[in-house]
């Protein structure tokens, strides 16, 4: 069994890697996604990560797609008690921001389409500088007594915001954000690290990063001269045209060589040894995606190899 890790000062213990659930019904029709859950749970894993915006950008989607596959598969198992269950308010077209009245009647419709009573992590998924804290933590409180969600979290917020919503909760006794979701990875560090994460580790936040392996980029499949099928290719190539992703990917193979296990493992075990990171994320539209994610668990870099890979990247 593999260990799992403590979420913060929260009392939930995830596997090492969170699944992410935004390719649910995008480039994962639901037999696909539920391919992938069942071969995620077999592994150890434990941790889903998803939001109720999931996928709106889709031709034909209007958002929730992602929560209502992941319900439909955790009412088919039985096993909502095993699965720790991520997801996240303010970008859903019908419950856009995160005023009060939203942020409730979203998490209730993320319960309905999740079909379950309570939400493990509840993420502000993009912070709106315009509404208060006060505001925004009364709200995910109120939630947290009535018993729908069992701890709090934000993704996508600025140190000086963070730190007022921690201040307010802990002036007030109220509920206290236990996790943080930043873009991290190892050819995206400055937007972590410095202020956010001194702040997160001072606080005994653990960090969930996404984009944990660079839509890709991190998987050691874009090379020189070569063309990937994929909804996100852009994004991942331009890192080949940067010297410190050259010196990254050649960092990565060499240590991926030395273990003989894929590079994207490599990649989110370095990201695993970071101060504050419980559990970065990455998706898998197949089931052979997958253990080159779930890999992560088995795989620990010694310091040597952890250092390699971050002067690579600075």
């Amino acid at each position: 069994m593999t260990s799992l890790r403590k979420l913060g000062s929260s009392d939930l213990e995830v596997f090492p890697l969170a699944l992410g659930g935004n390719v649910f019904g995008w480039t994962a029709d639901e037999d696909q996604s539920f391919a992938v859950l069942d071969a995620y749970t077999a592994a150890g894993g434990n941790f889903v990560d998803t939001a109720d915006v999931y996928s709106a950008w889709a031709d034909g989607n209007r958002g929730g797609e992602s929560e209502t596959i992941l319900g439909t598969w955790l009412e088919a198992r039985g096993n909502r008690s095993d699965v720790v269950i991520a997801t996240k308010v303010s970008q859903h077209p019908d419950f856009r921001g995160l005023s009060a009245a939203n942020i409730k009647a979203a998490a209730d419709a993320s319960l309905r389409r999740l079909g379950t009573d309570y939400i493990d992590l509840y993420y502000t998924h993009f912070d709106q500088p315009d509404v208060p804290v006060e505001e925004i933590i009364g709200a995910l409180d109120t939630l947290v007594k009535a018993g729908k969600v069992r701890h709090i979290a934000a993704s996508n917020i600025s140190a000086e915001r963070l730190r007022a919503s921690l201040e307010f909760s802990d002036r007030e006794g109220l509920a206290r954000y236990v996790a943080l979701q930043p873009q991290y990875n190892l050819v995206s560090r400055d937007t972590y690290e410095g202020e956010l994460q001194d702040l997160a580790e001072r606080s005994g936040l653990a960090a969930v990063p996404y984009y944990a392996l660079a839509s890709g980029f991190l998987t050691g499949k874009y090379r020189p001269g070569t063309t990937v099928e994929s909804a996100r290719a852009g994004g991942a190539a331009k890192h080949l045209e940067t010297e410190r992703g050259r010196r990254v990917l050649a960092a990565l193979d060499e240590i991926a060589g030395g273990h003989g296990v894929p590079v994207a493992t490599v990649a989110l075990a370095w990201l695993a040894a970071r101060p504050t990171v419980a559990a970065p994320i990455a998706s898998a539209r197949t089931v052979e995606q997958l253990p080159a994610l779930v890999g992560v668990a088995e795989l620990t870099l010694s310091e040597t190899e952890v250092e390699r890979l971050t002067q690579a990247s600075a």
